[in-house]
């Protein structure tokens, strides 16, 4: 199978005709007919019913739309990931979780632009650790930085840095209970969860939940309210402040990974691993 096959069979898949189907992918309706049957033969099973409708897709069919899918969306990343810029070595492609681009992985971008101007670089952001690691195993990624990595054959996992999620306010005056009426509970991903149902176990359930990362400071700043927040992101706030720390709140630590293929580049694997860790140094403070 090559990939002409597989968008000529999700053409006719979404517009459900051969005839249409020639016309999104710009070639004869022939042309189309004899994509499907070689696809067909290869697989050794019937795709489509034809009638005079049109064409239905049979149970073979609807089941590997997925890989078509999948191939497709494969091909199209591996190409773009190979488009090394004029002028330029190599393409790096780095995903991250969202929280982690917000003051840290943005700053060490430029540095690689200094240090290491000949590598292009795409960035990716992905909120799931799980879903790094699986196209960091899949060849999708070249380095990965995530809060949990799950160990993988034939993959390396070096720690960064340490993490420190801490309890801040906006609010003029606290009472007694660490989370206050106007506390806003931010979504820092399944261990932030069990931390804080561990250390609140009688807390009421949150008027305003928040699914936004470090963006949801914003509504701190912007309200009177409280929430959790990493430190490297709320430390300027609480410098100048416009934030307080909420005391007697206990301090969530997490330490943060990069994870790469044992059979990566030795020198510029050295590089990155220098960049995150100084601009960790550099910017990340502690409590």
């Amino acid at each position: 199978m090559d990939i002409a096959q597989a968008r000529t069979f999700l053409a006719v898949l979404e517009t459900g005709s051969f005839l249409h189907a020639a016309e999104k992918v710009n070639v004869a309706q022939s042309t189309v007919s004899t994509r499907i049957k070689a696809l067909e033969d290869q697989l050794g099973q019937e795709l489509f019913v034809r009638n005079k409708s049109g064409a239905v897709p049979t149970l073979v069919g609807q089941e590997f739309a997925r890989h078509a899918t999948a191939i497709v969306r494969m091909w199209d990343q591996a190409r773009l990931t190979l488009a090394v810029p004029e002028g330029q070595k190599r393409m790096l492609v780095v995903g991250g979780q969202p929280s982690l681009w917000d003051g840290f992985l943005l700053r060490w971008l430029p540095w690689m632009h200094t240090h290491a101007p000949d590598i292009a670089i795409r960035a990716q952001m992905m909120a799931a650790s799980s879903a790094l690691m699986r196209q960091l195993v899949d060849g999708l990624l070249d380095f990965a930085i995530l809060y949990r990595p799950v160990s993988r054959p034939g993959i390396i996992i070096k720690q960064i840095f340490e993490e420190h999620l801490v309890l801040v306010t906006s609010e003029d005056t606290m009472g007694s209970d660490p989370l206050g009426d106007n506390y806003v509970y931010v979504d820092w991903g399944p261990e932030f969860e069990a931390d804080h149902a561990l250390n609140f176990p009688d807390a009421a359930a949150p008027n305003i939940s928040l699914n936004v990362g470090t963006l949801g400071i914003s509504f701190l700043l912007e309200n009177k309210a409280t929430g959790y927040f990493p430190l490297r992101i709320a430390a300027p706030f609480l410098a100048s402040g416009a934030l307080e720390p909420v005391a007697g709140a206990p301090t969530f630590t997490y330490p943060v990974y990069i994870a790469f293929a044992e059979d990566h580049d030795e020198a510029l694997t050295s590089t990155v691993l220098e960049g995150l860790r100084e601009v960790a140094r550099s910017k990340i403070p502690q409590p």
